[in-house]
């Protein structure tokens, strides 16, 4: 039982670091319905910043973090702008291709400037262990992910309910065409939103900084399962976001354990595919959007 309690934290936790990798890229596809598969890279970008900031500059990733999200909102609004936009109306995978063409810059442009050395943030006590009221014990820094990726997704979840601008973007996702009537700026909800899409890839990488280290691959390493939790839970669904993370997260906790390290990804993408059978839309997806 004690096994199994850990595994489970474990899972969750591992859940939680999906979840924060996975609002933004879902985020996106449910407002400009384009997915977005440079979205690893700019996670890169993001602990490279980090790792700069922290050895460099001698700031603390978690307080880098705030100000990283500021500077990838306007990275992401000005790629959207730019690039995506006058693609919109462009066939679907044209849209990939561009989207696949920056993710692509970006990691080489990273192998130039840092080559494939792995660059760590120095911060021990996001590694060391933490009991959990006697249940298990944990990283630190796996909380820490944990917290704040429930924290961006209710943050998300109350502005896109509560505030004018979060019911003007979401009527854009309703319908694209009748929002206009409505008075709504469907190209700057766009750009707005892109822009919140990749400021959560800041906050991520900040917050996993001291976790994993940077490397120019890196981004590849993570935006599969973060695809795969995306459809999981229903691309353009927050909460199914966070319910698809944790699912992916704790499969593959215990399936490691149980079963074989080398085949936890077997056992979670058989369990997406089941689900998908069933749901071709995802947990909490709109019908159409697969």
């Amino acid at each position: 039982m004690d096994i199994l309690l850990q595994l489970i934290a474990n899972g969750a936790l591992l859940g939680g670091v999906f979840a924060l990798i996975s609002i933004g890229l879902t985020l996106i596809f449910g407002i400009v319905r384009v997915v977005n598969f440079a979205h690893g890279e700019f996670l890169m970008v993001g602990l490279y910043a980090t790792w700069i900031m922290a050895s460099q500059l001698g700031l603390h990733p978690y307080v880098a973090a705030l100000p990283l999200a500021v500077v990838f909102f306007f990275l992401g609004a000005l790629m959207q702008r730019a690039i995506i936009q006058p693609l919109m109306n462009a066939d679907p995978h044209i849209q990939i291709f561009a989207t696949v063409g920056i993710g692509t810059a970006l990691a080489n442009g990273a192998l130039m400037l840092f080559s494939a050395d792995l660059r760590s943030v120095d911060l021990p006590w996001a590694r060391q262990a933490t009991d959990l009221w006697g249940i298990a014990s944990v990283s630190r820094g796996n909380l820490v992910a944990f917290f704040v990726s429930f924290a961006a997704t209710g943050a998300l979840i109350a502005f896109l309910n509560r505030t004018h601008l979060g019911r003007a973007i979401r009527a854009v996702a309703q319908n694209r065409y009748a929002a206009p009537l409505m008075g709504i700026d469907v190209n700057r909800i766009y750009a707005i939103t892109f822009g919140i899409g990749t400021g959560c890839v800041g906050l991520a990488a900040a917050v996993l900084a001291p976790l994993y280290p940077a490397f120019p691959t890196v981004g590849s390493f993570f935006v599969l399962t973060a695809f795969v939790v995306v459809v999981l839970g229903g691309m353009g669904s927050l909460e199914g976001a966070v319910i698809g993370a944790l699912i992916i997260g704790l499969v593959e906790s215990l399936a490691g354990y149980y079963i074989a390290p080398d085949l936890k990804e077997v056992v979670y993408f058989a369990i997406f595919l089941g689900i998908l059978i069933v749901r071709p839309a995802g947990l909490f997806g709109v019908r159409g959007n697969e």
